[in-house]
């Protein structure tokens, strides 16, 4: 079994998008179901998932809340870390995850 840390832009992208992979920031405004969409995923997301604290603090990017995720990845082993955040995760991978844009993700998966 896989191992993913989804950044939250990828969720959000996915309940704002009718299409993938592409991963744009417009205003959540135009969306009006959205509230009610990130509800249920991540109701189902917290059902079916294991939740882990990070045990180190890192201070690797330049975006000093991302570091959070590369601590989570350590602490759980992730095989990969999924984000659209190309600006600030600079690296393609920390200790053994790799990093990944949705649709690198898409192509390793589904090819």
């Amino acid at each position: 079994m896989q191992k993913l840390i989804l950044d939250t832009n990828v969720l959000v992208s996915s309940l704002i998008q009718k299409s993938f992979p592409y991963l744009r920031r417009p205003k959540f405004a135009t969306y009006p179901d959205f509230v009610a969409r990130a509800e249920i995923l991540l109701t189902d997301i917290e059902d079916k998932a294991i939740m882990y604290l990070p045990q180190i603090t890192l201070d690797l990017l330049p975006d000093k809340d991302d570091d959070m995720i590369l601590e989570l990845a350590d602490v759980c082993l992730a095989d990969y870390i999924v984000t659209g955040n190309t600006n600030d995760f600079t690296i393609s991978a920390y200790k053994n995850t790799q990093i990944v844009t949705p649709r690198e993700f898409w192509l390793i998966f589904h090819l």
